[in-house]
Protein backbone atom coordinates (compact mmCIF):
# COMPACT_ATOMS: atom_id res chain seq x y z
CA UNK A 1 0.00 0.00 0.00
CA UNK A 2 0.96 3.47 -0.81
CA UNK A 3 0.31 7.17 -0.27
CA UNK A 4 -1.83 8.72 -2.67
CA UNK A 5 -0.11 12.10 -2.93
CA UNK A 6 3.46 10.76 -2.42
CA UNK A 7 3.62 7.57 -3.19
CA UNK A 8 5.48 6.49 -0.22
CA UNK A 9 4.71 2.98 0.98
CA UNK A 10 2.63 2.81 4.29
CA UNK A 11 2.18 0.10 6.63
CA UNK A 12 -1.53 -1.79 7.46
CA UNK A 13 -2.07 0.58 10.33
CA UNK A 14 -1.48 3.57 8.33
CA UNK A 15 -3.56 2.07 6.00
CA UNK A 16 -6.63 1.62 8.04
CA UNK A 17 -6.41 5.19 10.25
CA UNK A 18 -6.25 6.60 7.35
CA UNK A 19 -8.82 5.29 5.48
CA UNK A 20 -11.28 4.99 8.74
CA UNK A 21 -10.64 8.69 9.05
CA UNK A 22 -10.33 10.00 5.25
CA UNK A 23 -11.46 7.30 2.99
CA UNK A 24 -8.07 7.76 1.49
CA UNK A 25 -4.39 5.66 1.73
CA UNK A 26 -2.20 8.15 3.20
CA UNK A 27 0.89 7.98 4.97
CA UNK A 28 1.13 9.82 8.42
CA UNK A 29 2.51 13.35 7.47
CA UNK A 30 -0.19 13.82 4.54
CA UNK A 31 -2.97 12.11 6.98
CA UNK A 32 -1.69 15.33 9.52
CA UNK A 33 -1.58 18.05 6.46
CA UNK A 34 -4.95 16.79 4.88
CA UNK A 35 -6.57 16.88 8.79
CA UNK A 36 -5.03 20.48 9.60
CA UNK A 37 -6.41 21.34 5.78
CA UNK A 38 -10.06 20.17 6.95
CA UNK A 39 -10.15 22.21 10.52
CA UNK A 40 -8.40 24.89 8.98
CA UNK A 41 -10.86 25.75 6.21
CA UNK A 42 -13.87 23.66 6.88
CA UNK A 43 -13.08 21.52 3.75
CA UNK A 44 -15.48 18.84 3.44
CA UNK A 45 -14.73 15.26 3.07
CA UNK A 46 -16.43 15.08 -0.17
CA UNK A 47 -13.51 17.46 -1.66
CA UNK A 48 -10.83 15.24 -0.33
CA UNK A 49 -11.92 12.21 -2.04
CA UNK A 50 -12.98 14.44 -5.46
CA UNK A 51 -8.85 16.27 -5.47
CA UNK A 52 -7.48 12.80 -4.97
CA UNK A 53 -9.60 11.46 -7.61
CA UNK A 54 -8.80 14.09 -10.41
CA UNK A 55 -5.18 13.54 -9.04
CA UNK A 56 -5.53 9.76 -10.15
CA UNK A 57 -6.52 10.86 -13.75
CA UNK A 58 -4.18 13.20 -14.20
CA UNK A 59 -5.05 16.39 -13.35
CA UNK A 60 -3.53 18.75 -11.31
CA UNK A 61 -5.88 20.19 -8.88
CA UNK A 62 -4.65 22.43 -5.54
CA UNK A 63 -6.76 22.15 -2.51
CA UNK A 64 -8.06 25.54 -0.72
CA UNK A 65 -6.59 27.64 -2.88
CA UNK A 66 -7.05 31.52 -2.48
CA UNK A 67 -8.19 33.00 -4.61
CA UNK A 68 -7.73 36.62 -3.49
CA UNK A 69 -11.41 37.08 -1.56
CA UNK A 70 -11.70 33.09 -0.21
CA UNK A 71 -10.83 29.73 -0.35
CA UNK A 72 -11.56 27.43 -2.72
CA UNK A 73 -12.49 23.85 -2.04
CA UNK A 74 -10.77 22.86 -5.03
CA UNK A 75 -8.68 24.67 -8.23
CA UNK A 76 -7.73 23.60 -11.22
CA UNK A 77 -5.22 26.76 -12.42
CA UNK A 78 -4.29 25.41 -15.74
CA UNK A 79 -7.88 26.03 -17.09
CA UNK A 80 -8.88 28.50 -14.46
CA UNK A 81 -11.25 26.48 -12.76
CA UNK A 82 -12.38 26.58 -9.48
CA UNK A 83 -14.97 23.66 -7.97
CA UNK A 84 -16.95 24.51 -4.94
CA UNK A 85 -18.97 21.19 -3.01
CA UNK A 86 -21.75 21.88 -1.81
CA UNK A 87 -22.57 20.15 1.59
CA UNK A 88 -25.77 21.38 2.36
CA UNK A 89 -27.31 21.72 -1.48
CA UNK A 90 -30.75 21.34 -0.45
CA UNK A 91 -30.80 23.13 2.30
CA UNK A 92 -29.98 26.71 0.82
CA UNK A 93 -31.22 30.04 1.68
CA UNK A 94 -31.56 33.11 -0.55
CA UNK A 95 -29.24 34.81 1.24
CA UNK A 96 -26.37 31.46 0.73
CA UNK A 97 -27.73 32.07 -2.99
CA UNK A 98 -27.00 35.27 -3.83
CA UNK A 99 -23.57 34.85 -1.71
CA UNK A 100 -22.73 32.30 -4.27
CA UNK A 101 -23.31 33.91 -7.08
CA UNK A 102 -21.59 37.10 -5.75
CA UNK A 103 -18.75 34.74 -5.38
CA UNK A 104 -18.99 33.28 -8.61
CA UNK A 105 -19.23 36.98 -10.07
CA UNK A 106 -15.72 37.44 -8.33
CA UNK A 107 -14.13 35.01 -9.69
CA UNK A 108 -15.12 34.91 -13.22
CA UNK A 109 -14.20 38.71 -13.70
CA UNK A 110 -10.58 37.40 -12.58
CA UNK A 111 -11.25 34.54 -15.29
CA UNK A 112 -11.93 31.90 -13.15
CA UNK A 113 -15.40 29.29 -14.12
CA UNK A 114 -16.80 28.09 -10.96
CA UNK A 115 -18.77 24.97 -11.03
CA UNK A 116 -20.70 23.82 -7.78
CA UNK A 117 -21.20 20.12 -7.03
CA UNK A 118 -23.56 18.70 -4.66
CA UNK A 119 -21.56 16.52 -2.26
CA UNK A 120 -24.15 13.97 -2.84
CA UNK A 121 -22.64 13.35 -6.80
CA UNK A 122 -19.51 12.76 -5.12
CA UNK A 123 -20.73 10.43 -2.51
CA UNK A 124 -22.30 8.15 -5.00
CA UNK A 125 -21.08 8.78 -8.09
CA UNK A 126 -17.41 9.84 -7.65
CA UNK A 127 -16.46 8.50 -11.36
CA UNK A 128 -18.74 10.06 -12.68
CA UNK A 129 -18.47 13.62 -11.22
CA UNK A 130 -14.41 12.90 -12.67
CA UNK A 131 -15.31 12.40 -15.98
CA UNK A 132 -17.40 15.12 -16.00
CA UNK A 133 -14.87 17.42 -14.63
CA UNK A 134 -12.26 15.94 -17.28
CA UNK A 135 -15.02 16.96 -19.73
CA UNK A 136 -15.39 20.44 -18.50
CA UNK A 137 -11.22 20.65 -18.12
CA UNK A 138 -11.37 19.59 -21.94
CA UNK A 139 -13.79 22.73 -23.09
CA UNK A 140 -12.15 24.88 -21.33
CA UNK A 141 -9.08 24.15 -22.63
CA UNK A 142 -10.17 24.31 -25.97
CA UNK A 143 -11.91 27.84 -25.52
CA UNK A 144 -8.32 29.06 -24.08
CA UNK A 145 -6.99 28.13 -27.50
CA UNK A 146 -9.21 29.69 -29.70
CA UNK A 147 -8.91 32.99 -27.88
Amino acid sequence: MTCKDCGKDINPQQFKASNESLGVALCERHTKLIKKVILDNDTPIDAIHLFYALKDAGVHPMLEWWDGKRSVDIAISRVKLNIEIDKNYNMITHEQAISDLEDAMHSFKNGFTTIRIPHLAIKYYLDETVENILGIIAGLKANMKAI
